[in-house]
C-alpha cells in the first residue's frame, strides 16, 4: 500500500519524519483521543474542542493517508463513521507517553 507520505520524498532527519506525519496539535489531540480506543467523529470534534470540522476532516484524512488512523464507514442512513489507529498509529504510544510525562514535570516545575 503506497501512502501519501511514501509517494513524497521523506526528510533525511527521523525527528523530522515524525514530525511531518504527527507535528501539529490537531494531529497529536487526535492520536491522543484514539489510543484508548475506536470513536465516532462528532466524539472526537467534542473531545478536542475547539477544532472545526473542516480541519479535523483534513487531519484525519492526512493521517488515513499516511497510515496512522483507519477509518471505517457503515452502510447506514444517516452515515455511521467511525475512526482508529492503526497498528503504525497505535505505535506512537511511547512518543505520547513521554510528551505527557514531560508536559507534567513542566507544569509541576513552575509551580
Amino acid at each position: 500500500m503506497k501512502t501519501q507520505t511514501a509517494v513524497k520524498e521523506l526528510p533525511a532527519c527521523p525527528v523530522e519524519t515524525t514530525l511531518t506525519l504527527i507535528g501539529n496539535k490537531w494531529k497529536v489531540l487526535i492520536l491522543r483521543d484514539l489510543l484508548p480506543g475506536t470513536k465516532r467523529f462528532g466524539e472526537l470534534k467534542k473531545s478536542i474542542g475547539g477544532v472545526s470540522q473542516k480541519v479535523l476532516t483534513a487531519q484525519l484524512r492526512d493521517m488515513e493517508d499516511n497510515g496512522l488512523v483507519h477509518r471505517k464507514v457503515y452502510a447506514e442512513v444517516p452515515p455511521k463513521v467511525e475512526y482508529s489507529l492503526t497498528d503504525l498509529g497505535h505505535s506512537l504510544k511511547p512518543i505520547l507517553n513521554a510528551l505527557q510525562n514531560w508536559g507534567e514535570e513542566y507544569k509541576a516545575s513552575i509551580n
